[in-house]
């Protein structure tokens, strides 16, 4: 949103997820580690189609350094391999059984050099190249792990809460109730015997949770801390120095607004210069008016503290920068590599180029939805902010399956 930087994802974070179009039109909590969508009713299905190609028919194949993807198959591996062999993996088990992992991820544990991964990949794996309903073209953004000054009681200019999820906070998955609804979810209170909406954006910033104790850490500053929810996990950078990492624990149900459309709509920013470096400067310029703007959007995430590595996406495994994407877990399943082909990614400053390389799908996102759809994590940091921020590429990509699970031309 993985999240999971900006977003609601489903599972985790958050991812985590915050290209420039998340904040113009879409989504971005989560994952998610990690979003809800704040209603029951199901959008219009879409569909996944699954072309079996080889690996010389995806671009740059044997020019990126695999073994810079080696840590997140690592995960994602552990992540699947505890589990029993004869669990499905992915939507209506689009990647097989678990059985059909082992030998796969027994390889890949072996391989310690980029031409033992590539040769493990291409001897256990094929590719298979995704499209949906509208084609093998999708939108892919970029989030990051948002850092964040703050301390674990309010003093000075520390005066900004981050919360814990309540406890009287419930969430609904509503696949539970209908197949159709798989990836959808509620969140409410129980009043009287019925789930009830749970106060949105403006009314826990009014006080709706003070004195319940859910105070996770104060952090110095609102905008901050708004990007933080749209982001879903980050590192608070304490007093003595200390870090204290956060990562997304449940959101209010409320569907997201997201506030870039909000200022365009209101002339502030013109439609085509909406980003998350142009929505901060004008809040910054503009803070008689930035709690309303920030208002706007209803939805609201609570967070958990890390420990260990992180963050964590959906999958339960800890990102790796550059190498771990969200997708939407309803079409693409989570641990399974995928082979990236994006134009006019961020590369350095206002520069952008090409990005051809291996990732895992590893988290989920709010805004993270359709067959060919992903938000691609790109770590801690300000160059890890600026390119999120501006990342709002077209490309395919294509999803690696164990041979034993994947479909034969």
């Amino acid at each position: 949103m993985s999240p999971s930087l900006a977003r609601v994802p489903v599972s985790r974070l958050a991812p985590l997820a915050a290209g420039a179009l998340l904040l113009l039109s879409a989504c971005a909590e989560q994952p998610g580690p990690g979003p809800a969508t704040g209603t029951a009713v199901p959008p219009v299905p879409d569909q996944v189609s699954l072309k079996p190609v080889t690996f010389t028919d995806l671009p740059g194949w044997g020019s990126d350094d695999l073994l810079a993807a080696k840590p997140a198959l690592t995960r994602s591996c552990d992540k699947l391999t505890v589990q029993d062999d004869s669990r499905p993996v992915g939507p209506n088990g689009t990647a097989g059984k678990v059985a059909d992992w082992r030998a796969a991820c027994a390889a890949l544990a072996q391989a310690t050099t980029a031409p033992a991964v590539k040769q493990a990949l291409e001897t256990h794996f094929r590719p298979m190249e995704v499209s949906g309903r509208e084609g093998r073209q999708g939108l892919f953004t970029g989030y990051y792990e948002a850092e964040l000054r703050g301390a674990r009681r309010p003093s000075g200019t520390f005066q900004t809460p981050l919360y814990r999820r309540p406890e009287d906070l419930i969430t609904v998955e509503l696949a539970d109730w209908r197949a159709d609804w798989r990836g959808q979810r509620i969140a409410g209170r129980v009043v009287e015997g019925r789930l009830r909406p749970y106060a949105d954006r403006k009314g826990i910033e009014g006080g709706a949770l003070k004195g319940r104790g859910l105070e996770l850490v104060w952090v110095d500053d609102p905008v901050d801390a708004f990007f933080l929810q749209i982001q879903g996990s980050g590192r608070v950078i304490l007093p003595d120095g200390q870090v204290m990492r956060i990562g997304f624990a449940a959101q209010n149900g409320h569907a997201y607004v997201p506030i870039g459309r909000v200022l365009a709509d209101k002339g502030a920013i013109p439609r085509d210069e909406v980003s998350m470096q142009t929505i901060r400067a004008w809040l910054a310029a503009h803070p008689k008016d930035a709690a309303e703007v920030m208002n706007a959007n209803p939805s609201y995430v609570f967070f958990r503290e890390l420990s260990g590595d992180g963050p964590l996406g959906a999958q339960g495994a800890a990102l790796t920068p550059g190498r771990s994407l969200a997708v939407d877990p309803s079409f693409m399943p989570l641990g399974a590599p995928v082979w990236l082909d994006l134009e006019d990614v961020p590369v350095e400053g206002t520069k952008t180029g090409p990005l051809r390389r291996l990732v895992v799908a590893q988290d989920t996102g709010g805004a993270i939805r359709g067959p060919v759809r992903g938000d691609l994590f790109w770590g801690y940091g300000d160059i890890a902010a600026d390119r999120a921020g501006r990342m709002k590429a077209k490309g395919r990509y294509f999803l690696l399956l164990p041979k034993t699970a994947a479909p034969v031309s």
